[in-house]
């Protein structure tokens, strides 16, 4: 039999416990899928003496997590701490020059720095692997790296982020402003410790950047990435796009076109009925187009200790098996650098303003929309409040360059009142 896979874990947080009580718990049914048992040799962390709830006496400890990542009875180095900088990156560099093959679940680490790791990893002959970095337990970089290797992916889409999901579902169904669901999100301990990295759409697009890669062989460009945080969206729009048959979600989109890459982490709306439309609460999904098996849809939680845990161990198991797959599908070598490109494919917008109770308000937001090309496919309005008037629009498709042509004119036409919103439709 073979000698055990040894790991050398850095970051015992909630994910780090997680990966060590499925070592101890799962270690028959680990070796049974493997041929090969898995053992864990050290850990490391900040704080020795913190009860994880979990035995550590076992292994051997280590106070820096590049000491670790370098250590003798070490095999796989895997990366728990986070941070794009800093412990992190030196640790996975450590192992990487020292022949280690590497896991993580650092998405800011590589949407910062994954073309200059994955060289590094190819280079040393290692693997770097990072399951948990994306939608927590739901397997979507598998799916792109190898199940749906011999598709072209013509679109990648998601709500990748659940606090922000959580924060807009519960607007919804209680009817509860922004503050209101943000405070209780932050109450149950949803946010991160800058909660900008979850509703200013970061950490999403850090996600959504990795997908990108792999989805059509480019460098990881998370500069790139259009983004826009759920902070503007208002529980009116909430209600007004559920009133229209739509639901809003953060959400990531990705495609090549003929301009180059387009990259977008921003509020848009989706049918209700869609399979995004429906996904409630905390949870994540990734849908997936490829010309070859048309729409793939995966649904699951995007965080916590077993889900996150379980995406870990994936990878390990992958390595212990001897599969090794490059980082992002394809040799480093050979990811070219993507042209960015703004996303300038045409869609159907949501729009709501409020105009002045003043006669032909609207005939001149029409003719303002009409000047710059953008038609409307139907409007909704809404009672009278203060001498103002909510006025609901949704656009045939258009671009984005036109829409914002028709929004630079709106304020000349001096029947609206405060600033429009404008929201992307997406079709699902």
């Amino acid at each position: 039999m073979s000698d055990p896979l040894r790991l050398g874990i850095a970051g015992l947080g909630t994910v780090g416990a997680g990966v060590v009580k499925i070592v101890r718990q799962k270690s028959v049914l680990l070796e049974a899928r493997t041929g090969r048992g898995i053992a864990i040799s050290a850990v490391s962390a900040r704080n020795r003496e913190k009860d994880r709830g979990v035995p550590l006496t076992d292994y051997g400890w280590e106070d820096d997590p590049v000491t670790l990542a370098t250590r003798d009875d070490v095999d796989v180095f895997v990366e728990l701490v986070g941070g794009s900088d800093g412990p992190a990156k030196a640790a996975v560099e450590a192992a990487l020059k020292a022949g280690k093959d590497v896991v993580t679940a650092n998405k800011a680490l590589l949407a910062h720095h994954g073309q200059a790791l994955a060289q590094l990893a190819e280079d040393n002959g290692c693997v770097l692997r990072f399951e948990a970095a994306v939608a927590g337990g739901i397997p979507v970089i598998k799916a792109l790296t190898e199940g749906l290797a011999a598709n072209d992916i013509t679109r990648v889409m998601g709500v990748m982020n659940g606090t922000c999901n959580y924060i807009l579902t519960r607007m919804e169904s209680g009817g509860l402003s922004y503050a209101e669901a943000f405070a209780e999100a932050d109450g149950l301990g949803f946010l991160e410790a800058d909660p900008e990295l979850d509703v200013g759409g970061i950490d999403a697009a850090h996600k959504l950047s990795l997908l990108s890669a792999i989805a059509y062989g480019t460098q990881v460009a998370f500069d790139a990435v259009e983004l826009e945080g759920i902070g503007r969206v208002s529980i009116d729009d909430i209600r007004q796009a559920s009133d229209m048959g739509y639901k809003i979600k953060l959400l990531g989109v990705c495609r090549m076109t003929g301009r180059g890459l387009e990259q977008s982490m921003s509020p848009c709306l989706v049918p209700a009925s869609s399979p995004l439309g429906q996904l409630e609460g905390g949870t994540n999904m990734v849908v997936i187009e490829g010309d070859q098996v048309g729409q793939i849809v995966m649904r699951g939680a995007g965080a916590g200790e077993g889900p996150t845990a379980s995406a870990v161990m994936g990878d390990v198991v992958d390595i212990a098996r001897g599969t090794r797959v490059t980082t992002f599908g394809a040799p480093a070598s050979r990811l070219v650098q993507a042209t960015p490109a703004k996303a300038a494919t045409p869609a159907p917008y949501y729009l709501r303003m409020s105009l002045a109770d003043k006669p032909g308000a609207l005939a001149k937001v029409a003719s303002a929309l009409g000047e710059a090309g953008v038609s409307i496919h139907r409007m909704r309005q809404y009672d009278h409040v203060d001498n103002a008037a909510p006025v609901l629009i949704v656009t045939h498709k258009t671009t984005r360059a036109a829409l914002d042509a028709a929004l630079d004119a709106i304020p000349a036409t001096g029947v609206v009142q405060g600033d429009p919103v404008a929201l992307r439709i997406e079709q699902v």
